[in-house]
């Protein structure tokens, strides 16, 4: 199965075209990122995170903001950082998918920073507190997170977080990202919804046991904490609903990286592993099989990479998009990690292959901002199928 290399879609301003083929600056991107997860990030070193060893994501995470300037991608340059947009996000998470890297990228770099910058256009926003975290936060130096649950949908961000004379008050739980050292709080106040900036030190945060200890959930508890107020009504609203839609969109590429990972491992070793005198990637049933994994990872693919480019350059189309790519890469990601665990048989369970690194991962983000059944459920009413509603 093949698809055009490029694909139109409709915006206010007329057809919007957009390519799923990588440009050279994103090849380059790629290989550089790779490069670096490589000599950095074994699998044997991811494992470490399961015996609570934190080195490796600190190292990490400070030569992908230090030598490659990651951590502002999304920034703007006026504000300090790269000036990239969501295909270049895109291809980076793609690479960290694929190796499990256990650093805050998603939540700080994409979700976090996609929020506040999308306040930059806000009248009503508090611009000196927006740009400043943003400069801070382009350079790696202040980890960012947007507190609410690790499960939240898009289109239902939630407000757990009350604002009252003294402070903060309310206990988040499943929050993704927690050992930041910035908080983006959603709360609501006496003016209705709006934004909040905490210090670490003003909150409480505990962690439990995590399916997926490359990405720990926590609970994060506020009593009284001092904040900061960037934002409040409408324009924070909009802000918290496009940074949870941003993250999906770009969560669907980390799950293609995943899926593409476990089809490859797998691959190669069924083309050397015998049995029964017979390489065991010959055998009828198991090429099937594959045959299947690969149209479903390729279709997430093409999900992934459309739903990085209209976040990019058609915003019109970006909800459709990334419904569409939330709900194909996450079910693929569980079945190519499922199918890698099986198809290496019993080395396959065991401690030592990493496989297991990447079924954890794929089934914590199956339900990680929206499952793949509410996302296809927003579909419905996106395109006018059957009302949203129904399908809650």
């Amino acid at each position: 199965m093949t698809l055009p290399a490029t694909a139109t879609a409709t915006a206010s301003s007329g057809p919007v075209r957009l390519s799923l083929v990588e440009s050279e600056d994103e090849e380059q991107l790629r290989s550089v990122v790779r490069k670096l997860l490589t000599d950095r990030c074994a699998s044997d070193d991811v494992a470490a995170a399961y015996d609570g060893a934190d080195g490796l994501c600190e190292s990490l995470w400070r030569s992908l903001a230090d030598d490659l300037s990651l951590a502002g991608i999304l920034v703007p340059e006026e504000v300090g950082g790269a000036g990239g947009g969501a295909r270049e996000a895109g291809t980076v998470l793609e690479e960290l998918g694929s190796a499990v890297a256990p650093v805050p990228f998603l939540t700080s770099a994409v979700i976090a920073t996609s929020t506040l910058v999308r306040l930059m256009s806000a009248a009503s926003a508090d611009q000196d507190a927006v740009r400043d975290t943003l400069a801070v936060a382009a350079t790696g130096e202040s980890v960012l997170t947007l507190t609410v649950p690790w499960s939240t949908d898009p289109a239902d961000p939630v407000y757990i977080v009350r604002e009252e004379p003294d402070g903060l008050h309310g206990e988040v739980t499943l929050v993704a990202g927690a050992d930041a050292g910035t908080f983006l709080v959603p709360a609501l106040g006496a003016d209705g919804p709006g934004l909040w900036l905490v210090d670490r030190a003003a909150v409480q945060v505990s962690r439990g046991s995590d399916l997926d200890m490359t990405r720990p959930l926590a609970t994060v508890r506020f009593h009284g904490a001092a904040a900061r107020a960037v934002a409040h009504g409408p324009a924070a609203q909009d802000a918290v609903r496009a940074g949870l839609l941003t993250g999906a969109g770009l969560l669907a590429s980390e799950q293609l990286g995943l899926a593409h990972w476990c089809l490859a491992e797998t691959v190669s070793y069924l083309t050397v592993r015998r049995q029964f005198g017979r390489v065991v990637g010959g055998f009828q049933a198991i090429k099937h099989r594959l045959a299947d994994l690969y149209i479903a990872v390729e279709g997430a693919r093409a999900a992934a990479r459309y739903a990085a480019a209209t976040l990019a350059d058609d915003p019109v189309d970006a909800p459709v998009a990334v419904a569409v790519a939330a709900s194909a890469c996450g079910e693929a990601a569980v079945r190519a990690a499922e199918e890698c665990v099986q198809l290496h048989g019993g080395i396959g369970m065991t401690w030592e292959h990493p496989a297991h690194l990447r079924l954890k991962r794929a089934v914590a983000d199956h339900v990680a901002l929206g499952t793949p059944v509410r996302h296809r459920a927003r579909l419905g009413g996106l395109v006018g199928i059957v009302p949203d509603k129904e399908c809650r």
